[in-house]
């Protein structure tokens, strides 16, 4: 599986001003994927503090790293520069994405966005790549997504407007990451386990992840009430779609048998 980490990166999601939503959607679309997420982090704007965790998931050999936030034109929009510093990579104009930025700027212009659509040092900040790096289309917003590929790694930037960022990836990024993570399928099952405790089921997922030891199974209990039902999410990946199924529905039957064997009854399957 391709290891990914992920940077969130800004003061507003330290201070509670933002909730960090982007984290939660980049990472089930990598799982969608088949990727694995082996860290995520939320870093304020910090242009020593960014630089290191870059290099921490560089040295850790973290196949693709995305960092979100950072990428508009003021002061505290720093990441793009952060990976410059992390990669030894100088700061360069790059003619697509100062191109990308004017072009967009006209449109805005035009459509009464804003009221000027002439290139400005803040505006031509969001042309700035680390070298080598390539600008990748943003069907949103002026800043374009970067990314920058470092041996065996790949350091994807994507804006955090989410808005921004679910199109940068669904419209521009999804062919370039079909290259890293191959064609996979992802397959996610919740059970509805007749229970309230969930002391009570943990040793028989216990013996139901022995026996699928490749499927991903998780217990979850809200609270303790005398109604209450505990959902047990099954989730497999593999490269295809008839495996990943029968992969699935043998685990969910040793779930169901093992359940059985102690007298608790699977509700149902959604």
């Amino acid at each position: 599986m391709v290891t990914v980490e992920i940077l969130a990166i800004g003061n507003e999601l330290l201070i509670g001003d933002v909730l960090d939503t982007n984290t939660h959607w980049i990472i089930k679309q990598i799982v969608g994927l088949g990727g694995k997420i082996n860290r995520s982090v939320i870093l304020g704007d910090n242009l020593d503090a960014i630089a290191t965790e870059i290099q921490s998931a560089l040295q850790r050999k973290t196949e693709v790293i995305f960092t979100i936030g950072g990428m508009g034109p003021t002061v505290d929009d720093m990441t793009i520069e952060a990976i410059a510093r992390a990669i030894n990579q100088p700061l360069k104009a790059d003619a697509q994405a100062i191109a990308f930025v004017k072009d967009k700027y006209q449109e805005f212009a035009k459509k009464g966005y804003v009221d000027d659509p002439r290139m400005t040092p803040a505006r031509e900040k969001m042309g700035l790549l680390p070298m080598g790096s390539i600008p990748i289309y943003n069907p949103v917003g002026a800043a374009p997504a970067v990314i920058s590929k470092v041996k065996e790694s790949t350091i994807v930037s994507l804006p955090g407007v989410p808005r921004e960022l679910k199109g940068i990836f669904e419209e521009s990024l999804l062919p370039i990451l079909d290259e890293k993570f191959g064609q996979k399928c992802f397959l996610e099952k919740v059970a509805i386990v007749d229970s309230k405790d969930e002391s009570i089921i943990a040793p028989i997922l216990n013996n139901v992840s022995l026996k699928n030891p490749k499927v991903y199974i998780k217990s979850r209990s809200k609270n303790f009430a005398i109604d209450a039902k505990i959902k047990v999410t099954i989730s497999y990946c593999g490269s295809f779609k008839e495996e990943v199924g029968r992969v699935i529905n043998q685990a969910i039957q040793d779930l169901r048998e093992e359940l059985g064997n102690a007298g608790i009854l699977l509700d149902q399957i959604e």
